[in-house]
């Protein structure tokens, strides 16, 4: 029999116990902010219903879930076992229904089954419901740098609220985390869907045969295929070149979140033009686009924000900016949108959210409106490791290795082991009686910061060697200073 090579599926990692360290540094101020807010802990499964996950992230969205094949013949009654044998006999001719063969999902995100509870436990949550999400999702996209088949979000959502001041705390939260880790130089990109919802309405009146989903999914990809892609994509789905290029125009008005007012009058004034291009308006196109141009339906929302920040004492709005071009091409958000970008490092975005008013509707419970953000762990990971971000302490578990030189100083650490570990203080005795050198080089490969070194002599004094692994400073002293030393 050969031996087969191990493996892992493309797009999935193992994460050694640096990585995992490190990991958790990030996950343990993600959460500590969370917390900070008032949002709560929740878990679902790794699985969801079909039913549950389709139709929520547009088509393309759709194409990268991970099906799950029907199997577990065992279970089923006779009748059952039948008929999904027939099912699978159907799998290599066609047609046959997707149903024949898979009726799960591996979960795409977390905010569709977070909807999903939200329905299911009505009666027993307290609205607004603040609740925080740290698991992880899969999606079968083509393995790259910064993007996986199975990686973590990190999620924060309320639902059964619209007030902005919602979405304003999504910006505190996102500045304070990225900040607590280290990372200075990053963007917030904010823009609302009603403004890009406006274009499409204009466009529509000009004839456009795409929807507007076909336009947001388009835009949203700019970063990745530019302008010439997106170009080809609008015109493959009804629009006209004309349309593509006033289009362009309007998504390179973008600037400070601060000056609103000012990108506010230049989108007017460029719906004006569109306006004027159109030929033959009824009198009730003509109501409509008057009154679309008076107020720009979004304008407002991003307007109310603003001041909500101003009001909480935010600071940073150098780092916020408002970007028409920012689609965000998962088809239930409806309001404001998010996405932060780190300036200095070629990467995708790090975070991405937004403003979901018809999810749970989706379920059967209308008219609960939602906002949330989630955090790339995967990705900020890459950035802080480019950047050097990471303090050595996320990559400490151990805080004292006591050696181990012989039986009667192994008995002699025993106890004392106990009583740093009673004190909170991580500390683990070295299970072999081995030579020092080699003892030494594990607490050095560990990065563990502390060796408490016990031989014969320290025993019979009681004064014990304290070495410092950094700056190699040993300090003889007894069990007692060694304590009050390693707890501060």
């Amino acid at each position: 029999m050969s031996k087969e090579k191990p493996s892992l599926p493309k797009g999935t990692r193992d994460f050694n116990p640096e990585v995992v360290g490190k990991r958790n540094y990030i996950f343990n101020t993600i959460k500590q902010t969370f917390q900070k807010f008032g949002f709560q802990p929740l878990e679902t499964p790794a699985m969801e219903n079909l039913s549950v996950l389709t139709g929520k992230y547009g088509e393309e969205g759709d194409q990268l879930m991970f099906k799950i094949l029907n199997n577990g013949l065992h279970e089923k009654k006779e009748p059952e076992k039948e008929k999904l044998q027939e099912n699978w006999n159907k799998i290599l001719q066609q047609p046959f229904s997707t149903s024949a063969i898979t009726e799960r999902a591996l979960r795409y995100d977390l905010t569709v089954p977070f909807a999903r509870f939200v329905v299911m436990n009505r009666n027993e949550i307290t609205f607004p419901f603040k609740r925080y999400q740290i698991q992880p999702v899969w999606r079968a996209d083509r393995p790259q740098k910064g993007r996986y088949r199975e990686f973590y979000q990190c999620d924060a959502d309320v639902v059964g609220t619209k007030s902005l001041l919602c979405e304003a705390e999504i910006v505190l939260m996102l500045d304070e985390v990225l900040t607590s880790l280290g990372i200075e130089d990053f963007t917030i990109k904010i823009n609302h869907r009603k403004v890009l919802g406006v274009l499409y309405e204009f466009l529509f009146l000009q004839g456009a045969k795409g929807t507007d989903i076909d336009l947001f999914v388009a835009i949203d990809k700019i970063d990745k295929i530019g302008l010439d892609g997106v170009r080809k994509e609008l015109i493959d789905k009804g629009y006209t070149s004309e349309m593509v290029n006033k289009l362009f125009e309007i998504l390179s008005l973008n600037g400070s979140f601060e000056k609103i007012n000012e990108l506010e009058d230049k989108v007017k004034v460029a719906l004006g033009e569109i306006r004027d291009d159109v030929e033959g308006n009824s009198k009730n196109q003509n109501n409509t686009i008057t009154k679309i141009m008076r107020t720009p339906v979004g304008f407002v929302e991003l307007r109310e924000l603003r001041e909500y920040l101003n009001n909480l004492g935010f600071k940073n709005f150098n780092r916020l900016a408002l970007d028409i071009t920012l689609a965000r091409g998962l088809s239930y958000y409806t309001g404001c949108i998010f996405e932060v970008k780190v300036n200095n490092v070629k990467m995708g975005s790090i975070s991405g959210g937004g403003r979901y008013d018809n999810l749970t509707g989706m379920f059967g419970l209308p008219n609960v409106s939602g906002v949330g953000i989630s955090f790339g762990v995967d990705r900020i990971y890459d950035v802080m490791e480019e950047l050097n971000l990471f303090p050595e302490s996320a990559q400490t578990s151990t805080q004292v290795l006591i050696t181990n030189f012989d039986a009667s100083a192994e008995v002699y650490a025993l106890p004392i082991l106990q009583q740093l570990r009673a004190a909170n203080i991580a500390t683990e005795l070295y299970p072999d009686q081995v030579k020092l050198a080699k003892q030494m080089t594990y607490a050095d490969q560990k990065k563990i910061p502390y060796v408490l070194l016990i031989g014969s002599e320290e025993i019979a004094s009681g004064l014990l060697k304290l070495k410092n692994m950094r700056t190699g400073e040993q300090e003889s002293l007894r069990i007692e200073e060694i304590l009050k030393k390693l707890a501060v």
